[in-house]
Formats: structure tokens, C-alpha cells, sequence
């Protein structure tokens, strides 16, 4: 995949990540979202070949996207955490 192909991955993905993340550490703005979209992409792409996935499918590999969308998730969560930005109440 091309690298257009994979910044319009990213800012799907990126959108995706931000619905699947809990609570309220979703509070980061749009321009992080998407690299952590991004990030998510390539970074779950590699996973997932790390764990034996292979590229070779005859369609779309469900399996590589669900990862891919978990881990951009994490890195959500992940800069939420690190700009400070989730609106949690604390006490």
C-alpha cells in the first residue's frame, strides 16, 4: 500500500480507534487522532506479521484491520494520557 493509500488508512482507522477507546480518553484533538491513526496502521500492520499474519490473502484481511484498529485505540489512550487532555474528574 501506497503512501497515500496508508494516511487515508490512518484517518479512518484513526476515527475508529477514537470510538473503540474507554471512557473519556477519547479528548485529543483531530490532528492526533490521525497520527495516531496512522501510527495504529503501521504499527498493526507490523504486529500482526510479527505474529505470523500474512499479507497474502485473496480479499480483505479482517484479522490485520482489527489490529491495526485496536493498536491505533491504544496509542489513543496513550496520547490522551501524555497531552492530559481527558476530562475524568479528579479526586
Amino acid at each position: 500500500m501506497g503512501i497515500i493509500g496508508i494516511i487515508i488508512a490512518g484517518v479512518i482507522i484513526g476515527l475508529l480507534g477514537k470510538f473503540v477507546a474507554p471512557g473519556d480518553k477519547d479528548n485529543i484533538p483531530i490532528w492526533l487522532t490521525l497520527v495516531c491513526g496512522v501510527g495504529g496502521v503501521i504499527l498493526g500492520w507490523y504486529i500482526y506479521s510479527a505474529f505470523g499474519g500474512s499479507g497474502d490473502t485473496d480479499g480483505v484481511d479482517w484479522v490485520r484491520w482489527i489490529v491495526a484498529i485496536i493498536t491505533a485505540a491504544v496509542l489513543v489512550v496513550i496520547a490522551s494520557t501524555v497531552t492530559g487532555r481527558n476530562t475524568a474528574s479528579r479526586r
